[in-house]
């Protein structure tokens, strides 16, 4: 019989190097399943439980703990032990009450940071796509697989302040000279800067952006760049 689905395991040798868990323990780790977030760039749930945040012991704690419900991913109970967390989700644990968002820190794409409980429902997304439909609205689509329907024109890199678990938008940040932004991936993810100016793309070229970061200023890739505040965050991204 063919083999159907893709393997829920994956050797620790080759997990993405930023990956924070030891890669000389056992053979294999929990891979991450099809959900909001591509495997690149995103942890199983069961990793992040047991290997980020160490408050399980090993997988059947873990599993144990996703079954009785203790455990939330932006507002939603997670069952899964394989489900991916990325970029500006947050995770709560229910019974100790903490919560932990996952940004971009320190030159790795994906760290936790404690928040506080008033931002638990708040979470920031990029616009990767748009799409006019009918009646006049604009199907968006965000860096986390959520879509929604709009009369209002946003443009395609922006960043929207959403409301969780009932979706909802609460804000809306333009991505243009001026506004503060985090850098998401390579060296410099987790460093938040001022845009200078927008460079316009090319067949060969993709669009860039300058961005001054206390004494220096660095031309990256728009795909790395995310949106935050006009004059600083509208939600905590950095410890």
């Amino acid at each position: 019989m063919a083999k159907k689905g893709g393997d829920k395991r994956l050797k620790r040798q080759v997990a993405p190097r930023y990956w924070q868990v030891n890669r000389k323990s056992a053979r294999f780790i929990l891979n991450t399943m099809p959900g909001p977030h591509t495997r690149k760039f995103s942890y199983p749930i069961g990793v992040v439980l047991r290997d980020l945040l160490h408050v399980c012991a090993d997988i059947r704690e873990v599993k144990r703990s996703l079954n009785k419900g203790l455990v939330s991913v932006d507002g939603k109970m997670v069952r899964h032990p394989n489900f991916p967390v990325g970029l500006m989700d947050t995770v709560e644990i229910i019974p100790s009450n903490e919560l932990y968002r996952f940004v971009p820190s320190k030159g790795l794409p994906l760290l936790p940071i404690k928040i506080d409980s008033k931002e638990k429902n708040l979470k920031l997304g990029k616009i990767k796509s748009k799409v006019s439909s009918k009646k006049n609205l604009y199907q968006y689509c965000l860096h986390d697989g959520r879509t929604f329907l709009s009369d209002a024109s946003y443009n395609v890199n922006d960043t929207c302040l959403v409301q969780l678990p009932d979706f909802g938008i609460k804000n809306h940040v333009q991505l243009k000279e001026g506004c503060s932004v985090i850098v998401t991936r390579g060296e410099n993810a987790g460093n938040v800067g001022k845009v200078e100016e927008i460079k316009t793309g090319s067949f060969s070229l993709p669009k860039r952006v300058l961005v001054s970061m206390g004494e220096k200023t660095v031309e990256l890739p728009i795909d790395i760049v995310m949106a935050i505040g006009t004059d600083s965050s509208l939600i905590q991204v950095s410890i």
